[in-house]
């Protein structure tokens, strides 16, 4: 009976903390609190039942098991959740081409006219992307450029450009109500 429970547990526990960890990397400070609380009491849990049963080396079998079985299952977890944004550079080869049909398939795509020598113009995107998002954004490029290049990686944050509404300060906000400029 104890076998099953230190087993689950632990894998719970491990795959808990595999997620929390890569959630921590992409900056979500709250949601790692959140995991870690609950990560913690299983823990304490599945080795408690361990340490009291040192007798029965199985019991010790079954929490390294289920150590080695929640890392899969956690990576496994964080991948399908795919929280964040990743930064996918493309060099094209086709100028002009792949960035306005990603465009049309709703990409936000920055590019750059460039060169390798005077016989090969390329152009390079920029697109960052939510990860989720990524595997479609990959396949769409491979099937409009076959030739071009990519490589994707991670952002921990994103801006999202400038807010196109004008701001005024409070400073500038007060001293024009009094009637002054500066």
């Amino acid at each position: 009976m104890l076998v099953p429970l230190i087993f689950f547990a632990r894998v719970a526990d491990v795959s808990l903390g595999t997620f929390r960890t890569i959630v921590i990397f992409r900056g979500y400070k709250f949601l790692a609190s959140f995991i870690g609380f609950f990560e913690i009491i299983i823990w304490l849990v599945a080795a408690a039942q361990v340490l009291t049963n040192l007798d029965q080396w199985y019991l010790a079998l079954a929490y390294a098991f289920g150590f080695a079985v929640g890392n899969y299952v956690g990576i496994s977890i964080e991948t399908r959740f795919a929280i964040g944004d990743e930064l996918i550079r493309c060099i094209s080869f086709n100028r002009d081409i792949l960035a306005d049909k990603l465009r049309e398939n709703g990409f936000k795509v920055v590019s750059f006219d460039g060169d390798m020598g005077e016989a090969y113009p390329v152009e390079l995107l920029l697109i960052v992307e939510k990860r989720r998002n990524v595997p479609s954004l990959i396949t769409l490029i491979k099937e409009l450029d076959k030739t071009a290049v990519y490589s994707v990686s991670d952002v921990k944050h994103v801006y999202d450009g400038p807010d196109t509404t004008p701001r005024r300060s409070l400073l500038h906000s007060t001293v024009m109500q009094f009637g002054k400029r500066l």
